[in-house]
């Protein structure tokens, strides 16, 4: 079970926790771009590659499993701040379909560029699997 960790007089977050607190067996999922199973390229705009790599993330919680609501953390990789805040509503929404309202603490980065020239964003995630649960 999963105690999401606010402190006293701090302002809530939007969209992620500050702290989670875990117990479970830990997972640790590799970056996740925004290719599909083949490592094909489907989307080629930042909110549909987002979206696929939050599905990949899902894919290894099920193989080990678990699911969105395993989630402790996030860290996503992005190439273009600009358009990721340009396009927010369009990522809550995408983010909700895939995810449901499990907002586990997160840190975005962003950077010049990633090892697949296509991947405009890289997500890689930790989650923590009930032991009754887990695939292992």
């Amino acid at each position: 079970m999963h105690k999401i960790i606010q402190p006293d007089g701090w302002k809530p977050p939007k969209g992620y926790a500050n702290g989670v607190l875990a117990d479970g067996v830990p997972l640790y999922i590799g970056g996740q771009i925004g290719w599909n199973a083949d490592q094909v390229f489907v989307a080629k705009d930042f909110v549909g590659q987002m979206e696929q790599a939050l599905r990949n993330i899902v894919d290894v919680l099920e193989a080990a499993g678990g699911g969105p609501e395993h989630l402790t953390r996030l860290t996503w990789y992005v190439v273009d701040k600009k358009e990721y805040l340009a396009k927010q509503r369009e990522v809550g929404e995408a983010y909700r379909r895939v995810l449901g309202k499990n907002f586990p603490a997160m840190t975005m980065v962003v950077v010049s560029a990633l090892v697949e020239d296509e991947a405009l964003i890289e997500i890689e995630a930790t989650a923590s699997i009930p032991a009754d649960r887990n695939a292992a």
